[in-house]
This record gives C-alpha cells, sequence and structure tokens, in this order.
C-alpha cells in the first residue's frame, strides 16, 4: 500500500549550511551583547551545538552609546580566546565591527573590516542616514566592499524597495538577519526579508545575535526546520570568508 510518508524529505536541525556567522555581538562587555566572557562562551557554545563553527564578531562602534575601537575590540577578543581554549571549544573566531552611519561617522586610517575589505555598516531604524549614498561612494574608494546590516528592518524601507535595487546596483552587500523571516522583529520585518530574498537581493545573512532570547528563538526555528526551508538553499556568500579567517 502506498504511503504519502516514505517521501518526507527529513528535516534539516542545524545551521551548517550558513557557514560562517558574519554578524554576532558575542564579544564581552562592549556593546549591547554579551555582559561577560561567560555568557560569551556559553552562547557560543550553543551556537556550535547548532551546527556554527567560525565567527566573526561586529560589535558596534557608534560614537554615543559604544565608542569601541580597535584595542577595546581586540582586547574583548583575546580575552574570548584564552576563555575558549580552557573551554576546549573548537570554532574560529575574528572579529571586526558594526558601524553606525550617522553624524559622527569618519573613516578612519585603521577599520575594523571582514577580510578583503568588507566593512558592516548600519543605520537608525527611524531615519535614513543624511547622504547615504556619498558615505557608500567615499568607503568604496577607500577600497571597502559595503556590506548594509538588517536592510529589511530599516522602516523608512518598507513602503520605499527600490532603495534595495538602488543599493544592489552600487555594489552594496545586503546581509539578512536570520530571525527577521521567522516575524521576530515584526510583521513588515519579515514581509521586507521575503521581498528581499524573493527577489535574490541578499548576499550575506548573520544570526545578529546579541543574548540568550535571540539564542533561543534561533534554536525554535532550526529545530523544527522551518529555517532550513525558508533560507537553507538560498545562494548566500557566507562561505566565501571560510579560509579568511
Amino acid at each position: 500500500m502506498f504511503s504519502f510518508f516514505k517521501n518526507k524529505k527529513p528535516i534539516v536541525k542545524d545551521l551548517k549550511w550558513l557557514g560562517v556567522d558574519i554578524h554576532s555581538h558575542l564579544l564581552p562587555g562592549i556593546d549591547d551583547g554579551s555582559p561577560d566572557v561567560e555568557e560569551s562562551i556559553a552562547l557560543l557554545t550553543k551556537l556550535y551545538e547548532l551546527g556554527i563553527d567560525r565567527f566573526i564578531c561586529t560589535p558596534h562602534i557608534f560614537k554615543e552609546l559604544y565608542p569601541n575601537t580597535p584595542e577595546t575590540i581586540n582586547s574583548a577578543l583575546d580575552l574570548t580566546k584564552v576563555a575558549l581554549h580552557k573551554a576546549n571549544l573548537n570554532v574560529s573566531i575574528s572579529a571586526a565591527a558594526e558601524y553606525m552611519l550617522d553624524e559622527n561617522f569618519e573613516i578612519r586610517d585603521v577599520m575594523m573590516s571582514l577580510p578583503n575589505r568588507h566593512i558592516l555598516v548600519e543605520m537608525s531604524y527611524l531615519n535614513e542616514t543624511p547622504n547615504i549614498e556619498q558615505v557608500i561612494f567615499n568607503l568604496q574608494i577607500k577600497g571597502y566592499t559595503v556590506i548594509l546590516a538588517h536592510p529589511e528592518r530599516y522602516n523608512f524601507y518598507h513602503k520605499d524597495q527600490e532603495r534595495f535595487h538602488r543599493f544592489h546596483d552600487m555594489g552594496v552587500l545586503l546581509q539578512l538577519n536570520l530571525l527577521s523571516v521567522t516575524g521576530y522583529y515584526g510583521r513588515e520585518v519579515k514581509i521586507t526579508s521575503e521581498y528581499l530574498l524573493k527577489n535574490k537581493l541578499y548576499r550575506l545573512a548573520g544570526t545578529d545575535l546579541h543574548h540568550q532570547k535571540h539564542y533561543n528563538a534561533l534554536k525554535y526555528h532550526v529545530e523544527n526546520g522551518y529555517l532550513f526551508d525558508k533560507l537553507g538553499k538560498y545562494p548566500f556568500e557566507n562561505n566565501s570568508f571560510l579560509n579568511l579567517i
């Protein structure tokens, strides 16, 4: 007797398909992410159990709230590496930054960029950065490839989707937050992420994980197979960083 259950696809319950997590806030005590080394190791261990073993941590550089520097970021990275060694956790970890493009942003001689001069930037969720295209151009002429973090979360673009196509045409890489497609950040963010996926405008993805609440939501949607069903076959380019960190 024919059974409909015989051809049922197995549920993929991990994040191995993502490759490198290129956006997270797991370095201790320097922004609104992990508050201390113990929490950093706990979160990295849990993400490792979900299948991620390579991380580029990206703490905020935001003068008004998190005035980080290469020194503060690298110091937190070193503390984390020592703790990972003690915990015998076999993950690869490096650091860049997530730059807030506000009136205080400036291009310095030393920027905390991802490999091959990829630089992760963000804006306020409420208003577009004035002269954003000029800021992007200024970074590009300095040799940087701009990655715009979580474009689906900028409220001012929800009714102006042509801006995403404009950024794409400018050579900006758009980065999805994994939880956006689950509705974690709200209905409009989910709808916008689906538009960007449908139009193949994303190039990268990341957890943007800050804390246990993010992890709990991520774990739920990984283990029920939803994230793989939604994103697992999308041609994200995270693996292009695999041999560079």
